[in-house]
């Protein structure tokens, strides 16, 4: 592109609509007198902050999408103003949102402390069931962290958001909390996999001799923890095939595909996402489908009793396939969707960071431990022993203290 001497005083200058492939880190250097830039329409792929440093009386800039605004964090607007995400004053662009986020990371995180503290306390006859709970309960419960995380971030650049968005999404901290989000999703999808499969050998299979023990269930727990963690970290091993994998957004989430991320980052995000969630997600409706037949086949030539049962086992049975699908087909739409280079709003994937990923995370206690009768029982009995307990020992202290303090004679 040419450019006169004339061009040099310019104090607006629009370039929109241009067929630009490429600019220059250097390009506006010789324009210190700008102070309106409007470059719509046009790619920037190497946009840098380099690019628009020396424009220091720039006060108004219109770019093609709202991820550039990042790299002129000293302009006062900046246009477009948001992604759906984010906003030029904040991390999250909705109010409902910003508020939300704090209402769903506390359901999540006292449901699961409350279960790991309820496990821990009463006595199970399935101990390595019990184990695998505990474990599904420290994973959703990251969850809840990464969402604490994000709101906190919003609430420290609430209002100047724009200025420190690039210094943000490529910081450790972002790093480190999309990390922890992909480790929370991984392993509790993992986690209920192998839960799955265990109660699908049960259910189907009640004659077959193998069962885990202690150590292979502790060794399975211990893998997955394992897996989930390489998956997480995998990103972090090359940039030049990643890039700032956990920095694409402002909730560091690598959920949803753009033409500027690298080759290699798209295909491990579709890999994980449409290849082994897809396929965990699978094996769990497969399993649940094939337990309630079993179920149903068994109580065919049962009583009454046995066919209530089976009813509230079928419930129980949908309400953990349904929140399963209600969860992961809207990620598995939204990943396949932006794959075929579909416009979505960055609202969308708000939603569905702060809404949808979470749900197995905030109903996973209710559905695999408040709601089991076997658990129920238990905690009644933990009660009435307490109870006992209790009226044992204000008895014997009644009894004392009549010993100690005898009434006087008449």
């Amino acid at each position: 592109m040419y450019f006169s001497l004339e061009h040099l005083h310019y104090r607006s200058w629009n370039i929109s609509n241009n067929p630009l492939t490429h600019i220059y880190e250097d390009q506006f250097d010789m324009f210190v007198n700008l102070q309106s830039l409007s470059i719509e329409d046009v790619d920037i792929p190497n946009i840098s902050i380099q690019m628009f440093r020396s424009l220091s009386n720039l006060s108004h800039i219109y770019f093609k999408k709202f991820e550039y605004c990042g790299y002129s964090p000293n302009v006062r607007s900046c246009k477009p103003k948001t992604d759906g995400i984010s906003t030029f004053e904040n991390l999250l662009a909705n109010i409902i949102l910003r508020v939300f986020v704090w209402v769903v990371a506390f359901i999540i995180c006292f449901g699961n402390i409350s279960v790991i503290c309820l496990r821990s306390c009463i006595a199970s006859e399935n101990q390595h069931h019990t184990m695998a709970i505990i474990s599904l309960c420290c994973a959703d419960c990251l969850m809840g962290v990464y969402l604490f995380f994000i709101g906190a971030f919003d609430i420290k650049y609430c209002g100047e958001y724009n200025r420190h968005a690039q210094l943000w999404m490529e910081s450790l901290q972002c790093q480190l909390i999309g990390c922890l989000a992909m480790l929370s999703t991984e392993v509790s999808v993992m986690l209920l996999t192998y839960m799955t499969l265990e109660k699908y050998l049960c259910i189907v299979f009640p004659f077959h001799n193998y069962r885990a023990g202690r150590k292979q269930t502790l060794c399975y727990l211990i893998f997955i923890w394992v897996l989930g963690f390489i998956i997480a970290v995998i990103p972090f091993w090359d940039k030049q095939t990643f890039g700032n994998y956990y920095g694409r957004n402002g909730v560091c989430f690598p959920l949803h595909s753009d033409e500027m991320e690298k080759p290699g980052a798209r295909c491990y995000s579709t890999g994980i996402f449409l290849g082994l969630n897809l396929f965990a997600f699978v094996i769990i409706v497969f399993s649940y489908t094939s337990m309630f037949y079993s179920v149903q086949k068994t109580a065919k030539t049962a009583r009454q009793f046995v066919y209530n049962k089976e009813v509230s086992i079928a419930k129980r049975f949908f309400f953990i396939v349904f929140t399963d699908a209600m969860c992961w087909t809207p990620i598995f739409l939204l990943k396949i969707l932006s794959l075929l280079q579909v416009e979505i709003a960055g609202t969308i994937v708000l939603w569905v960071v702060i809404f949808i990923l979470p749900i197995n995370s905030a109903l996973n206690p209710i559905l695999y431990t408040i709601t089991t009768s076997s658990f129920q029982e238990r905690l009644k009995l933990c009660l009435k022993a307490k109870c006992k307990q209790t009226g044992l020992r204000e008895t014997s202290q009644k009894v004392f203290e009549v010993y100690q303090n005898p009434s006087p004679p008449p």
